[in-house]
């Protein structure tokens, strides 16, 4: 199950990459910063939510307990990869820590915490718990 998963979190990471394309290119120019950054978070929890629609249930019936730790594990992917990413890009910590901020109109915590139940709220869906 754990191989299966993370194989499901890496399809998601073209596609956020793709959507912050989207965002930059088209999204920010057009709308300005404060409505892209949370529009762009939205398009990015349905792009998460289709993916586990499509493959969650390819990890089989299990106990809900399973499916949160499968949100968990993505959790601590997702924040590992992006630090990791930003600090290549030469961020600093303090500069990463303001993605998690949403008094500042980023809702990336929210993404965040959204691929964390995305497993078990699919797993809930299609009834495989």
């Amino acid at each position: 199950m754990t191989k299966k998963s993370i194989l499901i979190w890496l399809s998601i990471i073209p596609l956020a990459i793709l959507n912050g394309g989207l965002r930059e290119t088209f999204l920010t120019p057009w709308l300005g910063e404060s409505c892209a950054q949370p529009i762009s978070g939205i398009i990015l929890c349905f792009l998460i939510f289709i993916v586990s629609f499509v493959f969650i249930p390819r990890i089989g019936k299990g106990e809900a307990k399973t499916y949160w730790k499968i949100g968990l594990l993505w959790i601590v992917l997702t924040v590992v990869f992006e630090t990791l990413l930003g600090l290549a890009m030469g961020d600093n910590f303090g500069e990463l820590l303001k993605a998690y901020d949403i008094t500042t109109g980023n809702i990336w915590l929210i993404v965040v915490v959204f691929i964390g139940i995305a497993p078990w709220l699919i797993a809930r869906i299609k009834r495989i718990v």
